[in-house]
């Protein structure tokens, strides 16, 4: 969770497509002086900008999805997912969002207690401007206005990437850890809800062979949601999304989450997860094992261009 000064200036919103609020590039922050919110980036927080769900009906094996929507031709409900008659498929649901892209596990009848992932660092390419990409695994901010989360982040300051790992107990500040990070290295993400409003948040960087274990305390956390999540981080000058990094492909692996009715971790499939997809990236399907891919497929820009400045 990455909160800093940022480069990044005065916000315009995107007149097309999604409809998301952008952010002018680098060279115009020292004409404007504007920051986001507190004067800091914040990769984070609840979900944002999230669109109707549709019910889609994906092949059995793994793929990138196209973007576009894929209509359902069975009888499954939204939010299920099952085999088709004909065998070999499968239903999900598949929701926009402005900042998330990944899986998200919801329930309004038990609490979910814990959310764990792995993924290797993916490699920021960095051209010009600034752009930003987190990748986290955690409980909560689907349907709720806290998020409990962990994970490692790429961003790009002009032509320089910067790696490093983080946490936050949001609507709290985040916290970065000093740990180096290079691309390539392989991460693991647990949060664990462990009672009497307490969450043991753990990242571990198995490559660098260092773990951060952090136990917090936060009242009121609904834990109705448990998500493995790539993310476009806020905030412009008007609180919208910052421009993505071109991180090309993170592959989450593992995906598991358990809740006070299912005690014993399961892969993220079998809670009847929910795909979300947001501007300039692909979600994979979601394997039985809990693995998938968001791959970006962006032009590292959310405006169209800077005009009439």
């Amino acid at each position: 969770m990455r909160r800093r000064w940022p480069i990044l200036a005065l916000s315009v919103p995107l007149l097309i497509g999604w409809g998301l609020t952008g952010a002018l590039p680098a060279s115009a922050a020292s004409h404007y002086g504007v920051t986001g919110p507190g004067g800091r980036v914040q990769p984070g927080g609840p979900v944002s900008g999230l669109g109707s769900p549709i019910s889609t009906l994906v092949a059995g094996t793994p793929q990138v999805s196209s973007g576009t929507p894929r209509v359902s031709t069975g009888s499954l409900q939204d939010g299920t997912v099952g085999q088709n008659a004909g065998g070999g498929r499968r239903y999900s649901t598949v929701v926009t969002s402005s900042n998330w892209s990944g899986y998200a596990a919801t329930s309004s009848t038990t609490q979910f207690t814990s959310v764990s992932s792995s993924w290797v660092q993916p490699t920021g390419t960095c051209t010009s401007g600034d752009q930003y990409a987190a990748f986290w695994a955690g409980l909560d901010g689907y349907s709720s206005s806290t998020v409990e989360q962990t994970g490692s982040e790429v961003d790009c300051v002009g032509r320089t990437a910067h790696y490093y790992g983080w946490y936050e107990m949001y609507p709290g500040a985040s916290s970065d850890y000093s740990d180096p990070v290079s691309p390539g290295d392989h991460f693991s993400a647990s949060v664990t809800y462990t009672g009497s409003n307490q969450f043991v948040l753990v990242l571990s960087d198995t490559t660098k062979g260092w773990t951060q274990t952090q136990t917090q305390t936060l009242a009121g956390a609904a834990r109705s949601s448990a998500e493995v999540i790539a993310e476009a981080p806020c905030c412009t000058a008007r609180g919208g999304i910052l421009p993505l990094t071109n991180f090309g492909t993170v592959n989450f692996t593992g995906a598991t989450a358990a809740t006070t009715a299912k005690p014993t971790a399961a892969s993220l499939a079998t809670f009847n997860p929910v795909e979300i997809t947001m501007p300039d990236v692909s979600v994979s399907s979601l394997t039985s094992s809990g693995a998938f891919s968001v791959k970006y497929t962006g032009s590292g820009s959310r405006f169209p261009f800077p005009f009439g400045f």
